[in-house]
Parts: structure tokens; C-alpha cells; sequence
């Protein structure tokens, strides 16, 4: 693949604030959006995230009061993905969930797993300073989810699929419509975004802007 067609999906991407509600992604084309957000990379390998595919439309239509941020995208989008991410009790070095990434997903032998959780430790109580404040730590974990978010609105444009992320929605109203709903349970998840995906109504009004590239880079030789 070429430099030219990867930086052709960054210019075809843009935040669709209006779907064509006539058209649906087909299901192979998904998967791999979804796929590419499996694969994507994270602090310590932790995955600390979970993607939940949202077509109920009444669960859509609920939320869209309390979503200033969606309120085009959600009801016309192809697909809406809900990203969550875990929360500071996850992430202790004696969790249950460090124990079974390690263990049994990455297969990281039992000598070794105890110099990790020190490492892990050392980590959250003074390189980042993150143990003494729950949000902090799941902000942390939002960091890592939204590389996966990244990924998948890149892989979607580069097949042609457009998408919208939406953050402008209130965070606890939303919760309470999604336990509600059955969809979030127990303290292990909090929601940190939303993604909606589809193909685009009409193209947009303006041409991409960025800043310079000497704006954004500095070379330190």
C-alpha cells in the first residue's frame, strides 16, 4: 500500500454529522473496523477496552436528549459503537483482570508476573501518580481506548466508510439510560465516547484544514 492512498483516507475523513440513513455498511467491512480496534496497542498491553455495537433504535432515540453531540449522526449512522473503558479497580496490581490478561491471554509465566505487578505498582503510585484518584485512572484508560477509536475511523476511511466521533453527550445521564437498558453492569466499564459509522448524506462544505507541519513538529538533533 502506498503513502499516497493512506494519506487520501486521512483527507476523506472528516466528522459526518449526517449519515445517509439508506445505507448500510455490510457486514465484512465492519468486522474489520472493528477488527483494526481489537488489534490497536495499549499501556502496558492492558486492552482496557469493550465495544458495544448499538442498533436497538429505541436505545438510540433514548439517548439522543442527553447526546447534544449526536443528534444527526446517531439516528441516520449505519452503525453507533459505544466505547467503554475499564476502571481503577482493574487495573490494582492484584486484580483479577491483571492476573487474567497476563496469565492467560499473553501467557506471561508465574516468575515473571510478580516483578510486573511491582512494576505496575511503581507505575500508578508515583511515575504517573495515578492511584489516589479514580478518574484519573479511568481518563488514563480513555487515553488507550481512544487509540482504538483512532484506528477504526482510519480503517473505515480507507475503505471508504465514513464516521463521527461523539463526545458531547452528559456522562452520567447516559449511564443511567445504558444500565437501565442492561447494557452496562457493575463498576468494571465507563462509557468515554461514542463512535458513529455510515456512509456520509452529502460532502462536506469546506476542504480539510490543519495547521503547518513546522507549527506541529519540532526536530531536536
Amino acid at each position: 500500500m502506498d503513502q499516497q492512498r493512506i494519506l487520501d483516507a486521512y483527507h476523506f475523513r472528516h466528522a459526518c454529522k449526517e449519515f445517509d440513513p439508506n445505507r448500510t455498511i455490510a457486514e465484512d467491512d465492519f468486522r474489520f473496523i472493528l477488527e483494526t480496534g481489537r488489534l490497536s496497542p495499549s499501556s502496558f498491553g492492558f486492552e482496557p477496552w469493550r465495544f458495544v455495537v448499538l442498533q436497538n433504535a429505541d436505545i438510540r432515540n433514548r439517548l439522543l436528549p442527553v447526546t447534544w453531540g449526536g443528534q444527526k449522526s446517531i439516528p441516520t449512522a449505519s452503525h453507533l459503537v459505544l466505547l467503554f473503558s475499564r476502571t481503577k479497580r482493574n487495573f490494582l496490581p492484584d486484580a483479577e483482570y491483571v492476573a487474567y490478561l497476563k496469565k492467560d491471554v499473553q501467557k506471561m509465566p508465574d516468575d515473571a508476573f510478580g516483578g510486573f505487578q511491582k512494576r505496575l505498582e511503581t507505575f500508578l503510585a508515583s511515575d504517573f501518580k495515578l492511584i489516589d484518584n479514580e478518574r484519573a485512572v479511568f481518563e488514563w484508560a480513555s487515553r488507550q481506548t481512544y487509540i482504538a477509536l483512532g484506528n477504526m475511523m482510519t480503517s473505515a476511511a480507507m475503505i471508504g466508510i465514513d464516521s463521527c466521533p461523539i463526545e458531547g453527550f452528559d456522562k452520567d445521564a447516559v449511564e443511567g439510560i445504558l444500565r437501565e437498558a442492561g447494557i452496562l453492569e457493575g463498576e468494571d466499564f465507563g462509557l468515554s465516547c461514542m463512535v458513529a459509522f455510515g456512509y456520509r448524506a452529502r460532502d462536506p462544505q469546506r476542504a480539510k484544514t490543519r495547521r503547518a507541519m513546522d507549527e506541529v513538529v519540532q526536530w531536536i538533533e
